[in-house]
């Protein structure tokens, strides 16, 4: 791990805030998708989670459940052991759209945040170079 990685995962919290995005990510794989705990680790690579606990990944959906933003049915067909398969509620369905809106305006900010960064980044190192 870089220096940089642990100073993301120590002092800002990445991993934490990965981990607050785990719900809205589920959200918006299962509105495409009605697959197994597994599978959505697996496409869970494609929003950077590259190596997220798989039992969070379950307790989380589960907790989901609870709270009515996914349904979950078992799956005998397949041959092998009876899988949970997911697929998202209209209460998940709003609470991602709530999701989106929040990021949205994130985003602006995040935006903003780097124009400004590279402005004075850049502005500072012209003027340490002159």
């Amino acid at each position: 791990m870089s220096d940089m990685d642990k100073l993301q995962n120590d002092k800002l919290g990445g991993l934490a805030a990965r981990k607050n995005l785990l719900i809205p990510c589920l959200l918006l794989l299962l509105r495409d998708l009605r697959v197994h705990g597994y599978q959505l680790i697996q496409e869970l690579v494609s929003f950077g989670f590259d190596s997220i606990d798989q039992g969070y990944v379950y307790r989380t959906l589960r907790q989901m459940e609870k709270e009515n933003l996914v349904h979950s049915q078992w799956d005998t067909t397949s041959g092998g052991p009876a899988k949970r398969i997911y697929s998202i509620t209209q209460q998940g369905e709003d609470y991602l759209s709530a999701w989106a809106t929040t990021l949205e305006q994130y985003q602006k900010t995040l935006d903003h945040f780097f124009a400004m960064y590279e402005r004075l980044l850049f502005s500072s190192s012209k003027n340490k170079s002159e």
